[in-house]
């Protein structure tokens, strides 16, 4: 199927012609070597020298700090970003606990623990000076189950406290007040066998849109014209501190503790000119805030033949929203409106063991987890009167609690078969039982197989390939077993107490090919067969809520690429490049025809050029982004949102104003907009007439951002 599509057809001629352009493995490893990354074996006492065993094991590539100077990195962040060909992924917050290994990024070979600090946080607060190497090898060569494909090894050692900060900030033309508070502070030390990072950051948006919307009948004929000027704002406060202790030569112990403040408030005023009627002005407001805290810890130790690592984990989040429409008319009839309010309590407790040990010329581990989620909530709906009144209406189905406790224990295996094939295979079991208490109490309970089996291929020093088979069960999203309410779209989702999560055999290969003084490509495949996968389902009293489907599947392919253009005579110049394809298909429920996934991106594209001019402080580039998305798929109505057609950026930097690193850029140069299309039906989309048609297209118009970064 993926084979028969021109873009992937594309991909794989592009690594098939980069390949040839390369050259012989020899001659890409001597050119490596020449742009400073060495294979030279650490010394013995060198922290992660575990890792780097591995990666000399899998041969794989070793970059020096003096690689990155003509970048003048700040941070751990800023080396990794610039590392040709590779991109971060996995460490997702949402996902099922702690569970195996997903990120691709370690520190000195060991995961990071934290689950509200993304990757690219973490790093952000290493300051670049401490990093003394970061290798790039296959996980699957490393005894660390989940791990497959490229991974980044940052090699790290503590030279004394430094500081670093960071000031973000922006405008746009329309809509929106300027974005004046973003950005992030550290402090990143030790104090004997204690190391600290303290951090403080204010994650800081400001957005908006306006324009012009359209609503016709099924014939096309107008019934209404509509003006809005969307805007919204959200600021994320977050203090972050993190302690790693070594309590002996071979035990160490960390503590992390997070806590936010999140804030989020939008507003789309309307104003609508129906053909015949009164003139309506629509006042929509909705917003949240969202205290939460996470206090994680670890300790690892010998025990026995092997190494004990115990991990715990508390998070609790409260979340308090409120929507409001309200429509009034120029006629002097009543107005009409709604409001819809949410009090959430959620909350995530786990403990983990990992016992490692190494057995018939292999690494062993076994490991342990128990999680305990629940969300709490309280919903209310209300009715605006004739007097101007909000009143209650009833709505139990809102009000209710879910929790779950699971149970997970798995065995893994790890073994370099030949000094060019690794192996890694898992297997075991979870154990969860999920209870519903309000209008619609419930318990279940569910026992799932769990496994994995990954091959990594070097078949030279610069081109290797990985493959892993797995079976995944996904995360549950507790809110949908509660109904809510959309006021703005006027759609409101019935709860499911019989929701279970995705399950799904997943194939996915990797081929990376370094390029030697040309760059590197990725080529990344992916096949998933999902079972009960997740998605508006009718129901039997005619509406409508997220529910399960029997079997669906997807496959995904993308390209990425780092061309460097030093080659051609422009030293310091690079693209970077990414093309992302998928395809995929499950039986509507309602109609029972084949169709893609409800909000599916299917295809993406983007292209990042930079320039950092030799024997100079300043650097420029321009970037360029596409994607498409497919409809959503609703018992009453399908519609598609998204943005574009094409978004252009370009971006100026000096990387040295009084010790300052200063960056400005301008976004959405080519005039991306806003746009929402949606067929509303009388009833039933297969079966009733159409109600109404709605075309929004609203301008977003040019974004403007500055950046200060500096260390103390």
């Amino acid at each position: 199927m993926a084979a028969k599509t021109p873009r992937l057809r594309l991909a794989v001629s592009l690594l098939a012609c980069a390949t040839m352009i390369a050259g012989s493995p020899a001659d890409a490893q001597d050119e490596g070597q020449e742009e400073g990354r060495n294979e030279a074996s650490p010394s013995d006492d060198a922290p992660g020298t575990d890792a780097a065993d591995d990666a000399q094991a899998g041969r794989g590539q070793v970059y020096q700090p003096d690689y990155f100077s003509q970048y003048a990195p700040r941070n751990a962040l800023d080396m990794v970003r610039q590392i040709p060909g590779f991109s971060i992924s996995g460490g997702d917050d949402d996902q099922r606990g702690l569970g195996q290994a997903d990120q691709n990024v370690l520190v000195n070979g060991d995961r990071l623990s934290s689950k509200s600090d993304s990757t690219r946080d973490q790093l952000s607060r290493i300051p670049a000076g401490d990093v003394v190497r970061i290798e790039i090898v296959d996980g699957t060569t490393l005894d660390l189950p989940g791990l497959t494909g490229q991974v980044a090894n940052v090699i790290v050692e503590s030279t004394g406290a430094s500081g670093q900060f960071r000031w973000e900030g922006g405008f746009r033309p329309h809509n929106t007040s300027a974005e004046l508070f973003g950005g992030e502070i550290s402090l990143t030390g030790s104090y004997g066998a204690l190391d600290y990072t303290v951090a403080f950051s204010n994650e800081n948006n400001r957005f908006g849109a306006d324009g012009p919307t359209s609503i016709t009948d099924g014939m096309g004929n107008l019934l209404e014209t509509q003006e809005s000027k969307f805007s919204g704002r959200f600021d994320n406060p977050e203090l972050s501190v993190n302690f790693s202790y070594d309590i002996s030569s071979d035990t160490v112990a960390n503590l992390n503790m997070s806590f936010r403040r999140n804030r989020f408030f939008a507003r789309d005023p309307e104003i609508g000119i129906p053909v015949s009627g009164p003139v309506r002005t629509r006042f929509s407001e909705r917003g949240n805030k969202r205290p939460s805290h996470e206090i994680s810890g670890d300790i690892e130790f010998p025990f026995g033949p092997g190494r004990l690592k115990l991990i715990a984990l508390d998070s609790y989040a409260e979340r308090e929203f409120e929507s409001t429409v309200i429509d009034s008319f120029d006629d002097g009839s009543f107005d009409s409106g709604s409001r819809f309010g949410q009090v959430n309590g959620s909350g995530e407790r786990i403990g983990r063991f990992e016992y490692g040990w190494k057995m018939l010329s292999a690494d062993w581990q076994l490991s342990g987890e128990a999680a305990f989620n629940r969300l709490d909530r309280v919903s209310e709906l209300f009715e605006l009167d004739t007097g101007g009144n909000f009143v209650e209406l009833d709505f139990p189905e809102g009000t209710g609690g879910v929790k779950e406790d699971r149970f997970e224990s798995i065995l893994s295996f790890s073994k370099q078969l030949t000094p060019a094939l690794a192996l890694q295979a898992t297997a075991g079991a979870e154990y969860s039982k999920i209870e519903q208490t309000g209008a619609a109490a419930n318990s279940r309970s569910f026992q799932r197989p769990k496994g994995s089996v990954s091959l990594a291929w070097k078949l030279s020093s610069d081109f290797d390939m990985s493959v892993e088979l797995a079976r995944r069960v996904g995360q549950l999203s507790f809110g949908d077993f509660l109904a809510s309410v959309s006021l703005n779209d006027d759609n409101q989702n019935a709860g499911n107490n019989e929701l279970v999560p995705e399950q799904s055999w997943v194939l996915e290969a990797e081929i990376n090919k370094s390029l030697g003084p040309w760059g590197s490509i990725k080529l990344e495949l992916e096949q998933s067969w999902i079972s009960d996968f997740i998605d508006f389902i009718p129901l039997p009293d005619g509406g409508e809520s997220r529910g399960n489907i029997p079997s669906a599947n997807s496959t995904g392919l993308e390209f990425t690429g780092t061309f460097k253009f030093d080659p051609v005579g422009i030293p310091g110049a690079q693209l970077d490049l990414r093309i992302e394809r998928e395809i995929s298909s499950l039986l509507d429920p309602l109609s029972g025809e084949t169709r893609a996934f409800s909000h599916n991106r299917d295809f993406e594209f983007g292209a990042d050029f930079r320039h950092d001019i030799p024997q100079s402080d300043w650097a420029y580039g321009v970037g360029t982004f596409h994607f498409h998305r497919q409809p959503y798929f609703r018992q009453g109505e399908i519609g598609r949102d998204y943005e574009g057609p094409v978004f252009l950026d370009i971006f100026v930097e000096h990387k040295d104003v009084l010790g300052l690193t200063l960056n400005a850029s301008a976004g959405n140069l080519l005039g991306a907009r806003n746009r929402f299309e949606r067929t509303v039906y009388d009833g039933s989309r297969i079966e009733d007439p159409i109600l109404f048609v709605e075309n929004r297209n609203r301008r977003i118009g040019p974004i403007f951002r500055f950046s200060v970064s500096g260390n103390f």
